[in-house]
């Protein structure tokens, strides 16, 4: 039987909105609560996760832009550049135990303390770019595990599939220009949804072309145009990368 890790702080609930919003520390409650009732959570390995070291988030994210959130959440501002974005004076904690978070179920696998992990996780991170937060999202946690992977682990290639409905226009931007990172994204179509990015012709830049693969969706896309992505564009370019980890931005509003 595959072991799988699971990665879980009760901290995450304190990142909570000051107004009604979608990206609420109930969604993790009802994740959390689920597994228990159906008997997931006892079979899987469980993993607390720690604080990053500054390096393994400055491999991400410029220094400036950690400062001006940290600053943010301390003055008690309410947002980061919209609503859409919160904070309280817990977030930039939190979003750095998030990415802890991520790094930890990396290090399970590489490690082989389990063969997969389920990272429970919060706030997100995929449209976090290296000197902004916005769409939810404060830290980039798949680019940060991803760095880590590379850095202390020593994997070449690693491959990012994410099937959230919205782009995750952070997580291209970071590793545009990188032949080590292949990104995979699925998403509803740019025209009809926020951030309005990821399109076919956007494929990487410099010696990252090529390593950048979106898959634009109509809207109302079901599971058969899911499998049929799957196998026609993400299953050929796994072929070709060859990747030694990968990780998923797993994005569950796609349903």
């Amino acid at each position: 039987m595959k072991r799988v890790a699971w990665i879980y702080h009760p901290d995450y609930l304190l990142h909570s909105p000051p107004f009604e919003h979608p990206e609420s520390p109930e969604r993790l409650v009802a994740i959390t609560d689920h597994l228990v009732r159906c008997g997931l959570i006892a079979r899987m390995v469980p993993v607390t996760p720690e604080y990053p070291e500054d390096a393994e988030i400055l491999s991400v994210h410029d220094k400036g832009y950690l400062d001006q959130l940290e600053n943010a959440c301390r003055r008690g501002d309410l947002t980061l550049d919209s609503e859409d974005t919160y904070l309280n004076r817990h977030s930039f904690n939190i979003a750095l135990l998030s990415a802890g978070g991520a790094i930890a179920g990396a290090k399970a696998v590489a490690e082989g303390t389990a063969d997969r992990a389920f990272c429970a996780i919060r706030p997100p991170g995929h449209h976090a770019g290296r000197d902004v937060g916005m769409g939810f999202c404060l830290l980039n946690n798949a680019a940060v595990a991803a760095r880590y992977l590379q850095a202390r682990h020593g994997v070449g290639k690693v491959l990012i599939v994410d099937w959230d409905v919205h782009h995750g226009n952070g997580t291209q931007n970071i590793f545009l220009e990188d032949p080590t990172v292949f990104y995979f994204s699925i998403h509803e179509h740019p025209t009809f949804l926020y951030p309005g990015t990821g399109r076919r012709w956007e494929i990487g830049k410099g010696k990252g072309e090529g390593a950048t693969l979106n898959a634009p969706m109509a809207p109302g896309a079901g599971d058969a145009e899911y499998r049929t992505t799957f196998e026609q564009m993400l299953d050929p370019a796994v072929e070709r990368f060859r990747p030694e980890m990968i990780l998923v931005s797993a994005g569950f509003d796609a349903h």
